[in-house]
């Protein structure tokens, strides 16, 4: 043995720590395969949307004690990588005819309490040789999806709608709420159904700057990167239908500007934390 260490150039005691550690070394591979394997497993079950840092978190929240940084080396090492957008081409146009409103957010897309500020924008698919589009409401206080409409059409009923399910999800009790959007073409200021006439007031963005609605902007990018890219939709009842199962998904999955909780979490612990504060 002496000589067959001094051949290859290592020493005896090298040679042996190296045996010793040999089922230690072992242990580690196979914690790794179940590691590497609960990965696959929850990015098969987020339809391969997670990312690092959403699998990271889900990891630790099912009590695995694991370093983010190694759920990235050990991603990246096995091929395993959430969606990724490309960016696409601008879609708003200025609706000239109607009239100035303010920008009441000012690129400050943060709320310390629900029902203050809310956000929303339209976006668009193809189905077959004919169009689809959506109109969201989000709370920015929470990220949360709260009203949403679909149509084949981009007339102002399709921002009403959204709005209208919006107020309804919240009780009708959106006194003082900041609906924001874009200047885009068929939104004006106050497109806010009868219901909730004298409770909100609407604040517009620039015309072609993101940064003006920048959180409606990610929504969109995360549904084109999770939902629409690569695929082709033919039916528009099937269409609808991947929608709502999406946006039912987006309020349960994890959001990285709420530490990782998701919309749905989120506010269900500042509602509890609301009333353990007005109980003391």
């Amino acid at each position: 043995m002496q000589r067959l260490c001094r051949v290859l150039g290592v020493s005896r005691c090298g040679y042996y720590r190296h045996l010793a550690g040999a089922s230690a070394r072992a242990e580690r591979q196979a914690e790794e395969k179940r590691t590497v394997a609960e990965i696959r497993q929850i990015h098969a079950e987020h339809r391969g949307a997670y990312g690092a840092p959403r699998i990271h978190a889900e990891l630790r929240s099912r009590g695995r004690r694991i370093n983010r940084k190694r759920v990235t080396r050990l991603m990246r090492v096995n091929g395993i990588v959430g969606r990724h957008l490309r960016r696409g081409k601008r879609t708003t146009i200025a609706d000239r005819t109607a009239p100035p409103a303010p920008d009441l957010v000012m690129r400050d897309f943060t709320a310390t309490a629900l029902n203050t500020k809310w956000c929303g924008d339209i976006t668009y698919i193809a189905v077959g040789s004919s169009w689809l589009y959506l109109a969201t409401v989000i709370d920015i206080c929470s990220r949360r999806v709260i009203g949403w409409s679909i149509a084949d059409h981009m007339r102002t009923q399709l921002v009403t709608d959204a709005i209208t399910m919006a107020v309804a999800s919240r009780g009708g009790q959106v006194g003082g709420v900041v609906f924001h959007t874009d200047r885009a073409r068929n939104i004006r200021r106050g497109p806010l159904p009868r219901s909730a006439a004298g409770t909100a007031s609407a604040g517009m963005g620039r015309v072609g700057s993101s940064y003006d609605n920048a959180l409606a902007e990610s929504f969109f990018q995360g549904l084109k990167r999770e939902l629409l890219h690569g695929s082709r939709f033919t039916s528009k009842a099937r269409t609808r239908m991947e929608f709502f199962r999406w946006l039912a998904y987006y309020n349960r999955r994890r959001h990285s500007a709420l530490g990782y909780l998701a919309p749905a979490e989120f506010e269900q612990q500042l509602t509890t934390s609301h009333r353990l504060s007005l109980v003391a």
